[in-house]
């Protein structure tokens, strides 16, 4: 893990607005600075409601994100794009949402094609347009990061794409626009985002720098993400969520995930887990599997949560499966139509995810991450 005197490179949307009831501010900025014509890029709820965001000029509305996007749904955004001929593209809705705008907001109009563009810094600059992002659901971060992914239903594998030109001009997070989020998509959501939290925190990248929003975030999680399970309208706790998330997001850029969203990806690109849940599920499990390597940042991890835990696996997993379940979260594969004879190709494709498992702080096998679905199975 990197000490205090390591390079690190931080970066942050140039404005964030942060509280409840600031979504109308993104229509305020977005007329000062005269953008005319919007691209508003949203699934079909939000796309209901953009008039919160209160936007002028033409506003052009793409309503078709789907969970999980493919290259398919990328190719619909980006002709939807091309046609609004926009000069300020939102990503309004949860992180699929905001990965498309980003993506959208670099290869509109671009003579890039996505495959160009996969891994890092291949994007070319400058941006010719505008990029907002406002979240609905508390969890992935995207609004404060750099990256995109999307699956090639091809190879059912995710494509990664990341670049500074992707960072958002402005990023308005209203925790009020949660309230409306499910229970079950609340607890699952929320564990994404502790997730990207605790494997920043234990990451072999892992910065002091970084780490003070990691425990942050995970200490959020652990006080507020049970009461907006019970109350979705506890403005205090969707309000913790939210910037839970939010710090999450400021992990990601320069640490990233490790073995946790490595094992998860595999559950959404093959049988279409929705992410929250597929990270929650498997969090327990890495995170045991981890302690040996990071025995003291497992403890404060586990103390932020609330969860009182003695330093041996067992004990780690325990409590932190018993966290997950407790909000109402489904923690087994099979239940959630995973079947055991695919066990073997998702260890196959979680272990060529090299860039996050290089990450870890314990070395994962083949063999260790087939085991860790079994146990999961």
């Amino acid at each position: 893990m990197a000490s205090l005197d390591s390079p690190i490179t931080i970066v942050r949307p140039h404005l964030i607005e942060f509280g409840i009831g600031t979504a109308g501010k993104l229509g305020k900025w977005a007329a000062e600075k005269g953008y005319r014509r919007t691209l508003v890029i949203s699934d079909a709820f939000n796309a209901s409601r953009i008039d919160v965001l209160e936007l002028t000029g033409q506003v052009a509305v793409f309503s078709e994100v789907t969970p999980e996007p493919d290259t398919a749904n990328l190719e619909k955004v980006l002709a939807a794009a091309n046609g609004a001929d926009a000069e300020l593209i939102v990503g309004f809705g949860g992180g699929s949402a905001m990965d498309l705008a980003k993506l959208a907001a670099v290869l509109a109009g671009s003579a890039q094609t996505l495959h160009d563009v996969v891994g890092p810094n291949k994007v070319h600059g400058p941006r010719k347009v505008a990029l907002a992002q406002v979240p609905t659901t508390s969890g992935t971060g995207s609004e404060a990061g750099i990256r995109a992914l999307v699956t090639d239903p091809r190879t059912m594998a995710k494509l990664a794409v990341e670049s500074l030109h992707m960072l958002a001009d402005i990023a308005v997070i209203d925790p009020a626009l949660t309230f409306t989020v499910p229970a079950r998509t609340t607890a699952a959501t929320g564990v994404d985002a502790m997730a990207h939290c605790v494997e920043a925190f234990t990451n072999r990248k892992a910065h002091p720098m970084v780490d003070i929003y990691a425990i942050e975030g995970t200490r959020l999680v652990g006080k507020y993400l049970a009461r907006a399970v019970k109350d979705g309208n506890d403005a205090e706790a969707r309000a913790g969520l939210s910037l839970a998330s939010l710090y999450g997001g400021f992990c990601l850029g320069p640490v990233n995930t490790a073995g946790g969203h490595a094992l998860a990806y595999p559950l959404g690109t093959r049988w279409h887990v929705a992410h929250g849940a597929a990270n929650a599920l498997i969090f327990p499990h890495v995170l045991a599997f981890n302690t040996p390597s990071a025995p003291e940042k497992t403890k404060a991890v586990m103390e932020a949560l609330g969860c009182q835990t003695s330093d041996n696996i067992a004990s780690v997993f325990d409590a932190a499966y018993a966290f997950c379940a407790e909000l109402g979260i489904e923690m087994k594969l099979s239940a959630l139509g995973v079947p055991e004879s695919d066990l073997d190709a998702m260890a196959d494709d979680a272990f060529a995810i090299r860039r996050l498992l290089d990450n870890n702080p314990r070395d994962l096998t083949r063999a260790d991450i087939r085991s860790i679905y079994t146990a999961a199975f």
